[in-house]
């Protein structure tokens, strides 16, 4: 009897279910050995640390590559220094504009932070000296109705009789 159960207990260590594993393990299955291959190529040649990742490769890719490119482009400030803020608002624009809404982006040298983000929306890596924060959160449209009438206050004009 003990030995059957010993064997379940094998039989079980050999599937993985995606409950048993945390939730970045559980979206880094899908990725193939070339795909990583090539992120760290990307990584290598832009000199970028990928330092958290809740996000498809080729999105990784872009957000890593439009760093690069927003680094080298930026008009220098009077230190020599690039713009974090208008570096942040750039790849925020490009994100919202390649992948829809609701991007949200933070550049700098030292910051921290706590999100909340959507399932394939996150990404956390560095360029040189500067650590880039880029998220993607939920957007819910919020219909217009008619405000109910004692929303309005006792000074709003209704005619009552």
């Amino acid at each position: 009897m003990e030995k059957a159960k010993k064997e379940e207990e094998e039989e079980r260590k050999d599937v993985i279910l995606p409950y048993d594993l945390p939730r970045k393990q559980v979206l880094n299955i899908s990725r193939s050995p070339k795909e990583e291959v090539q992120l760290a190529a990307t990584a290598i040649r832009v000199n970028a640390r990928l330092r958290s990742a809740d996000m498809p490769i080729n999105m990784q890719d872009h957000a890593l590559c439009f760093g690069r490119s927003l680094l080298d482009s930026s008009p220098k400030s009077h230190n020599n220094r690039p713009n974090p803020s208008h570096i942040a608002r750039a790849l925020k624009k490009e994100f919202d504009m390649a992948y829809g809404p609701a991007w949200h982006c933070i550049v700098g040298k030292s910051f921290g932070s706590y999100v909340t983000h959507s399932p394939g929306g996150f990404v956390y890596f560095s360029i040189d000296t500067l650590s880039f924060l880029l998220f993607k959160t939920e957007v819910h449209l919020v219909k217009e109705s008619q405000p109910h009438p004692l929303a309005l206050g006792p000074s709003s004009n209704l005619n009552a009789i």
